[in-house]
């Protein structure tokens, strides 16, 4: 069997990585669609479960066990994927442990997202009425819960749509779906069971494996300045879009430093990655799923636009960056 590089196991690993959020417990009435999304607004600092997820992208079926709970603050959390190479992921703060047992092999990795499974749920950022408009479209059961259906219509075609159904009792999410052009999801993660509020056992959020005599691999972490200023600047940025952020970031490999601009409008986001190019490379696309990026290179500097939007966005982000005269 071939080794997977370190670089290939952290991918795996983050390759479920995300946000999610939810919220606090209400009755079923009449609530406004804005209510609604108000009440995941920090969900994964209150909330404990557990239950079984299935993620459909590209044709794939992906299922998980997921235990979740917090506590003075702190996330913990184990997710086992069901299929392929049994990787489990156990995080305790911003601390996580990517463990393939096919290799007895655990990768140590720094995270600050707030979920391992959901893409980011709208902030209160967005702005409907401008580039969105959310509607109810409905209630049915999900995971044998009822939820209400809400439904999130963009505007144009530089953002994807989305429906979500939350638990009308707590608000959780239950069912996420990210829509496309045509109106089928491109992704969808869904709740097959759950259990919200549930007691969880410390014994419940520890490994399966006895991992004591495995070989452990420290993933280098990167130095991040945050809320630098830098002259690189998008001068075509779609509507709705605004400077979310900007952090500078070293390299493990003592290269020179890459910077980050993250564009949003609530609900999308758009990456930007600045670095010195070391050759020069022609003009990339590449996407996964309803992930799409663009690379090209602009006066010296490989600049690579990413993000769950269309792909005509994080190219028209990309080839309009531009460093200020």
């Amino acid at each position: 069997m071939l080794a997977l590089s370190n670089t290939h196991k952290a991918a795996a690993c983050l390759a479920f990585c995300g946000f999610f959020a939810a919220p606090s417990a209400v009755a079923d009435g009449e609530i406004a669609p804005h209510e609604w999304l108000d009440r995941m607004t920090g969900a994964v600092q209150t909330t404990d479960y557990e239950g079984t997820v299935i993620r459909l992208q590209d044709g794939k079926v992906e299922a998980f066990k997921v235990v979740h709970a917090v506590s003075d603050g702190v996330i913990r959390e184990k997710v086992i994927i069901q299929d392929g190479n049994g990787l489990e992921i156990i995080r305790n703060g911003n601390e996580v442990h990517c463990i393939f047992p096919d290799h007895e092999s655990v990768l140590v990795e720094e995270w600050d997202n707030q979920s391992t499974l959901f893409s980011t749920l709208p902030s209160s950022e967005i702005r409907f009425g401008s580039e969105y408009d959310v509607l109810i479209k409905g209630f049915e059961r999900v995971a044998a819960r009822k939820t209400v259906e809400l439904a999130i219509l963009p505007h144009d075609n530089y953002r994807y749509g989305y429906r979500i159904w939350l638990d009308v009792e707590t608000g959780f999410p239950l069912q996420t779906q990210l829509i496309g052009d045509d109106s089928a999801p491109l992704v969808q993660v869904k709740f097959a069971d759950i259990q919200i509020h549930s007691e969880i056992l410390a014994s419940a959020l520890v490994s399966s494996y006895s991992t004591d005599t495995w070989k452990w691999t420290d993933v280098p972490r990167r130095k991040v300045k945050r809320d630098v200023e830098t002259d690189w600047l998008s001068s075509d940025v779609p509507a709705g879009f605004r400077l979310v952020s900007t952090k500078q970031e070293l390299l493990p490999d003592g290269e020179e430093a890459m910077t980050h601009i993250l564009y949003g409008d609530g609900l999308a986001t758009v990456s930007v990655f600045v670095a010195v190019a070391k050759e020069k490379h022609k003009a990339k696309r590449s996407h996964v799923g309803a992930l799409n990026s663009y690379s090209t290179v602009i006066d010296g500097y490989r600049v690579t636009a990413v993000g769950e939007v269309p792909k005509m966005t994080v190219e028209q982000i990309a080839t309009s960056m531009h460093r200020r005269q």
